[in-house]
């Protein structure tokens, strides 16, 4: 049902209609609708096409938006050459809970796998109280690697604490 395939550049108006719809859901992403910018949207897709990965799925009942966005580039500096990071997955809140999450993540994981020998570790953030995220995170492979205690500002008005999660490529090869 859900096609993956490369992000371009003529993506950009689409992708940042999705971001600030997504922006918009309660159980959206950690930016705000006023942090979703022109310049915001062409920094990631900038580091995506320069040192990582971008990819999208475009709606499969109107071609001129996009449901689903995922990027992740490499650090500076060279030191880690071998991490992709600030890995961002958007899903259109009309879409989530349909596959769409799951497939386009699968397909990065893969598509590193099979084609980034170069890369090591993915890395990720989620909160304790994104549970869903959280697990779904687990299952596909990532792994928690502490916790970043009071970082989040959380629902409640409370400090929540941030999780790093990392997942290993098995045929990295330095």
């Amino acid at each position: 049902m859900f096609t993956v395939r490369q992000a371009n550049d003529t993506d950009y108006s689409k992708i940042y209609d999705l971001y600030k719809k997504v922006a918009e859901a309660p159980v959206g992403i950690a930016r705000s609708p006023e942090e979703i910018t022109e310049a915001y949207i062409k920094n990631f897709m900038r580091h995506a096409a320069e040192t990582g990965i971008e990819l999208v799925i475009d709606n499969p009942d109107n071609p001129s938006a996009i449901i689903a966005e995922i990027h992740c580039h490499k650090m500076e500096p060279k030191i880690f050459r071998h991490v992709l990071s600030e890995l961002t997955i958007a899903v259109d809140p009309a879409f989530q809970g349909k596959g769409a999450g799951k497939k386009i993540f699968t397909h990065l994981l893969a598509f590193i796998t099979s084609s980034r020998p170069d890369i090591l570790r993915v890395e990720l953030f989620t909160q304790p109280s994104n549970e869903r995220a959280f697990a779904f995170y687990k299952k596909i492979g990532f792994v928690p690697e502490g916790m970043f205690e009071k970082r989040i500002p959380g629902k409640n008005g409370q400090l929540e604490a941030d999780i790093p999660m990392a997942w290993f490529n098995p045929n990295y090869t330095p």
